[in-house]
């Protein structure tokens, strides 16, 4: 009987209730702050990290998850029964977190002792765009499904997984040396938000909004844009008050679940902190 369970990393920002019900493995990656250094969600919380960043003048550094760290967890999954495991890593163009993977899956493949396939799909995203995919694996791997239907489901999901967020401040930017500081000054004082998108794996400008209002209303228009094309919506959020409001707006015109996910320091690194935006799969046919 196939037993295919789904493997991503810690990127995925998925609520850790969610993948234990699903039974999804996250492995970490790892956040310095100067010589400091946490392994995410195991010994950093969201809280700790958002804490730090305020202390610190440089934005903290993040390490993909060794091989050896894919590895245990494939052996782990094979002694305890799985038959295939299909792993969904965060993009392949932002991090060397795939090259682990596969590295590992290839480490297992050699060993005669281990009975296992595992494979490795890129999803070209980030966040809950990630998280989403993982999700619709996972159910679908409960229902039964053969590794290469799971595998091909990752793939596909890839070309329609949507993701946009609003930033709420440019500190970050400015700490990571992509703006400079007159520049976040200005805007900051303008109280402009950019807005980025996730297109061919990487993260992109996709314009401003002049006040927090306005770029939750222009999110919410992007995805009402899509109307019923739009699937497995997600909300993810860096420490944001305001996302019951965000989330309730959204539920004005759609109604499956939406799921809320908290950024984690992975992305909330780049995003900072009251980064909010949604993901979702563009439903084709």
């Amino acid at each position: 009987m196939n037993q295919i369970r789904i493997v991503t990393d810690s990127s995925c920002d998925l609520p850790v209730e969610i993948a234990e019900e699903l039974g999804i493995s996250i492995v970490p990656l790892t956040i310095r702050f100067g010589d400091d250094e946490f392994v995410d969600r195991d010994e950093l919380t969201t809280a700790e990290f958002w804490t730090r960043c305020v202390n610190s003048a440089t934005l903290p550094e993040t390490a993909a998850p060794a091989p050896g760290q894919f590895e245990t967890v494939y052996r782990q999954l094979a002694a305890d029964g799985a038959t295939g495991i299909v792993t969904v890593s965060l993009s392949s163009a932002l991090s060397a977190t795939m090259q682990s993977a596969e590295l590992a899956a290839r480490t297992v493949h050699e060993d005669e002792a281990v009975d296992i396939d595992v494979r490795v799909v890129d999803s070209r995203t980030i966040t809950l765009g990630l998280g989403t995919i993982a999700i619709a694996c996972a159910r679908l791997a409960a229902d039964g499904a053969s590794i290469d239907e799971v595998e091909a489901l990752a793939a596909d999901l890839t070309a329609r997984t949507q993701v946009l967020g609003a930033l709420d401040t440019l500190e970050n930017l400015q700490k990571g040396g992509r703006i400079g500081s007159a520049k976040a000054l200005l805007a900051t004082a303008l109280s402009i938000k950019p807005i980025i998108v996730v297109t061919g794996g990487e993260v992109q400008e996709g314009g401003k909004q002049r006040t927090r209002t306005k770029a939750l209303k222009f999110l919410d228009d992007k995805v009402r844009e899509f109307g019923d094309r739009v699937e497995n919506l997600a909300v993810l959020h860096a420490d944001c008050s305001d996302v019951d409001v965000f989330v309730d707006m959204l539920r004005t015109h759609y109604d499956d679940e939406i799921v809320v996910g908290e950024i984690g320091p992975v992305i909330g690194t780049h995003g900072g902190r009251g980064t909010i935006g949604v993901a979702f799969h563009e439903r084709v046919g």
